[in-house]
Parts: structure tokens; C-alpha cells; sequence
């Protein structure tokens, strides 16, 4: 018994006194792996632009498949619907995307599959909060966190908390979801996260706390934060996905705060990242910044937007 971790006593304690549902095994289905891992790195290096559309045929196709009430095929169906969504997610194609995540959830309760009905949850309240619409993300949230998930889990919930607070300038409410968040990259793991919960760390956590002061109208307190993400993903991939995202929301920042000598540097960084990733949502977000340092900036500086608004 000494040998055992104290997170699977605890949930075999919890399960004996009937407290919660028998542990599933929430690693990726090996289908899912073979047809869609591929799409999924694609993805990571040069965005989704290009492999969405093969996605959504790929889950699709499978979902034709179903017969009765086979729940491992449920199961599958739903993760498969999950990395569809946030292809065509990624592609700016966020009615189509929602519409996916909508139908995983289905599936992930029809397989009585929890990891994946939170990982579906989660994907809609961050849709939701994108689109603009902080009530839906906040009724998410709430049916997330009212179902006993592990930490790592409620660990993002939160996150997806802070933003739909923010975004209705809710500012008190959403610093306390985020002191939440921010307390527990470290001490959340747990053996009961779901494997896709892989990627909730720190980079996670200080992108969404500069994101929050972004909708906050407070660039000051954004600006160091995202210099911390480009050094955190500098180390992982500085061309990928990734890399376009928080250059972009640094940059964002930046022409927010009137920063103009600083705004330069990461300017002219984007030009091998943009060779690199296809990736609509981000480019959607690097636009309206290259209008607003045209409108805004200084001549010298709005020419160089305009050069790379042009490639």
C-alpha cells in the first residue's frame, strides 16, 4: 500500500464510499493517435488553415461508423470531434467549430466519458468567450467545476473564469479566479488529470493573466507578462503556431500601451513566423494591430506594418 500514490487512494476511498464514478482511462484512443496525431503536429508547427478541412472529414468519416451503443466508438468519435473543432477553431471558422465541440459533447455523454465531456466543455466556454458571449463561458465554467474534476482541470477552468470575467470588466472577480489558477500549475497534478490536460503550465497560465489585462484596459501590466511567454515559447518552437500567437498578443499590447520604440522589435519578428504558420485566427488578430499601428503609430513604423500587412 505504501507503494501506491496518495491521489489513487484518495480516489479509491472516495469510489468505496460511492462518492465517484469508477476511474476511466483517459489516454488517447491509439485511433485516434494514428488518424489524427499527424493533424494535430501539423497544427502545432504551421497551424490549421491547411488541415482542418481534413479533420472535419476525418471525424466525420468515423462517426458514420457507428453502430448501437458501442461506447469505446462514442468515445473516439468525440476525441476526434474535439481536435476537429479546434482545427477549424484555429482557422477562424468558429461557428463551424463550435458546431463540432456541440456534437463531442454528445458523444463524450452518450460513452459515459467524463475527461472528455470537461475537455469539450472547456473548448465551448473558450469559444464562447472569444465570440463574446462571457454567459455562456461562465455557465460552462460552473457545470465544470460543479463535478468534482481533478485539479489540473479546474486549474483551466479558472482561466476560462478570468477571461469571461474580464471581458464583462468584472476586474475583482476575475484577479480571484486567476490567483486561483496561478497557485496551482505546480501543485496540480494529480494522477486523476486527463493526458490532454498535458499542456495547462505555466506558459498557459501567464499568457491568460496578460490576456485578462489586456481586457482590462491595462496594457502596462500585459506587456511584461507576454515577454515572459515569448521566452517560455521561444524554447519549445519560435516558428510554430505558438510563436504567432503570443508574438502577435505581445505586439497587441504594445501598440495599446502607445509603446512605439518597443513595438519595432517584435514587429519585424513576425516575418519568418508568418513563412512559417497558417493560421487564420492569429492573422485575423495581427491585422486589426497592423490597422491600429497605421492609424496610430508613427510614419516610420507604420511603413513597416504596411510591408508586412502586404506579404
Amino acid at each position: 500500500m505504501l507503494d501506491v500514490p496518495v491521489g489513487d487512494l484518495e480516489r479509491a476511498a472516495s469510489e468505496a464510499r460511492g462518492e465517484a464514478d469508477e476511474p476511466q482511462d483517459s489516454r488517447p484512443h491509439a485511433v485516434v493517435q494514428e488518424r489524427a496525431g499527424w493533424l494535430l503536429a501539423h497544427d502545432n508547427a504551421h497551424g490549421g488553415d491547411h488541415v482542418a478541412d481534413a479533420a472535419n472529414q476525418v471525424w466525420r468519416s468515423e462517426r458514420a461508423k457507428i453502430t448501437g451503443e458501442d461506447k469505446a466508438q462514442l468515445s473516439i468519435v468525440a476525441e476526434l470531434a474535439e481536435i476537429a473543432g479546434w482545427l477549424l477553431f484555429d482557422a477562424a471558422r468558429p461557428e463551424a467549430a463550435r458546431a463540432v465541440w456541440v456534437e463531442s459533447l454528445h458523444f463524450a455523454r452518450a460513452a459515459g466519458d467524463r475527461p472528455m465531456q470537461w475537455f469539450a466543455m472547456d473548448l465551448l466556454a473558450m469559444e464562447a468567450v472569444e465570440s463574446g458571449r462571457a454567459g455562456e463561458a461562465l455557465t460552462l465554467c460552473d457545470e465544470i467545476t460543479g463535478r468534482g474534476v481533478p485539479p489540473r482541470v479546474a486549474l483551466l477552468t479558472e482561466l476560462r473564469r478570468s477571461r469571461a470575467l474580464a471581458a464583462v470588466g468584472d476586474r475583482a472577480r476575475a484577479q480571484q479566479a486567476l490567483s486561483r489558477a496561478r497557485s496551482r500549475p505546480e501543485d496540480s497534478l494529480h494522477p486523476r488529470d486527463p493526458e490532454w490536460s498535458w499542456w495547462v503550465n505555466d506558459l498557459e497560465v501567464t499568457g491568460h493573466e496578460a490576456e485578462v489585462a489586456l481586457l482590462l484596459a491595462e496594457p502596462v501590466r500585459a506587456v511584461p507578462r507576454f515577454e515572459r511567454t515569448r521566452t517560455l515559447v521561444d524554447a519549445i518552437n519560435p516558428t510554430g503556431r505558438g510563436a504567432l500567437y503570443y508574438a502577435t498578443a505581445e505586439l497587441d499590447a504594445l501598440v495599446r500601451l502607445g509603446a512605439w520604440q518597443e513595438v519595432e522589435e517584435p514587429l519585424t519578428r513576425l516575418g519568418p513566423i508568418l513563412r512559417n504558420v497558417a493560421s487564420s485566427r492569429n492573422r485575423k488578430r495581427l491585422r486589426k494591430v497592423l490597422r491600429a499601428i497605421d492609424r496610430n503609430g508613427p510614419a516610420w513604423l507604420a511603413g513597416t506594418a504596411g510591408d508586412i500587412a502586404a506579404s
